[in-house]
């Protein structure tokens, strides 16, 4: 079929990109993957891919044209709040000037509609309440500020330009799909339900980084959201712009925080065994607690989390782990 929307899906190679690939397709949409690879794998996309860098205008120029493309999924970014600590430059050469690269490109190809991959990270150290969308953004890490300042860009853009944009604030992304074949796998993992389990296949150590938070068990307190609840989300917000809506800023999360102790306690009982672990002191950049007030999502985008259970995360997580352990030996 030639008729179906096509949607620029930046870093769709990658964990949650590559589910919302598989979204859209599901929805009748052609979603074509642009992606450096530099962490996204090649087996998990799903129709095309155009093998490119967000810096590189030319081949962002002619994906634009080849594919006519009517609007972008944006998931491509350096990710990992340690490594912003001691490597910001990274993070602000390649989320912000990579994202300013992209919003060029859209602008020149008339193109105006994009779902922005944001974080929780753009709150900073919150408190311990939910959180609603108008709690003052102050991160507390580079990756955190790197994000916050691409919505800043794109309110602008909305407001100059005419942009169409939904900067969606997902908390801590987990889980597999369901039918199984992509999951989270990286060369660097550095989250939790991953790691854990990577440690008991015997991969990794484990640490539990700080035990002395100001929270029930010590741990520090995170919203877990299911990754093909992530995905259905952003399918929604792209049929909004379709339908005229601005965009704006929306939390995806369940309202619910889990402590790391607490999903190490569920990790035992779906798989029966204890994750070996040490405990560290904190991480520079790791908050106490931070957990979504997702009800405007709720009301504009229809997200229900469907997926987002805790059982369900931790199910889907430990089959994809097991099944992914011959991709790690590669």
């Amino acid at each position: 079929m030639t008729d179906r929307p096509t949607v620029l899906v930046t870093g769709g190679a990658g964990y949650i990109g590559s589910h919302a690939c598989r979204a859209l397709a599901a929805a009748g949409y052609r979603p074509v993957v642009y992606d450096n690879l530099s962490t996204g794998h090649r087996n998990f996309v799903s129709g095309e891919l155009v093998t490119g860098d967000l810096l590189d205008g030319a081949a962002l120029a002619r994906t634009f044209a080849e594919h006519k493309v009517t609007a972008v999924m944006h998931f491509a970014a350096a990710s990992l709040v340690g490594e912003s600590m001691t490597d910001p430059q990274k993070y602000y050469v390649n989320n912000v000037q990579g994202t300013l690269s992209l919003l060029q490109a859209m602008r020149n190809a008339g193109c105006h509609r994009i779902v922005f991959s944001s974080t929780g990270a753009v709150y900073g150290n919150a408190d311990s309440k939910e959180l609603p969308e108008d709690f003052p953004c102050a991160p507390i890490n580079p990756y955190g500020a790197s994000k916050w300042m691409i919505e800043r860009m794109l309110a602008d853009y909305r407001a100059a330009y005419g942009f169409g944009a939904f900067c969606l604030r997902y908390f801590n992304a987990s889980g597999a799909d369901p039918a199984g074949g992509i999951g989270e796998l990286r060369d660097n993992e550095t989250h939790l339900i991953p790691r854990a389990m990577m440690a008991l296949q015997g991969h990794v150590d484990f640490a539990v980084f700080g035990d002395d938070y100001d929270t029930p068990d010590g741990t520090a307190i995170r919203d877990y959201i299911h990754v093909t609840d992530l995905a259905a989300a952003h399918v929604a917000a792209l049929k909004l712009l379709e339908a005229g809506h601005a965009g704006g800023s929306f939390n995806l999360g369940t309202g619910s925080g889990f402590s790391v102790r607490e999903i190490l306690d569920a990790i035992r009982l779906e798989t029966g065994r204890e994750v070996p672990h040490t405990v560290k002191p904190r991480r520079a950049g790791d908050p106490t607690y931070l957990v979504a007030d997702a009800a405007a999502a709720r009301k504009v985008l229809d997200f229900v989390p469907r997926h987002s259970d805790l059982p369900t995360v931790i199910r889907t997580a430990w089959a994809w782990h097991q099944k992914a352990h011959p991709l790690r030996a590669r």
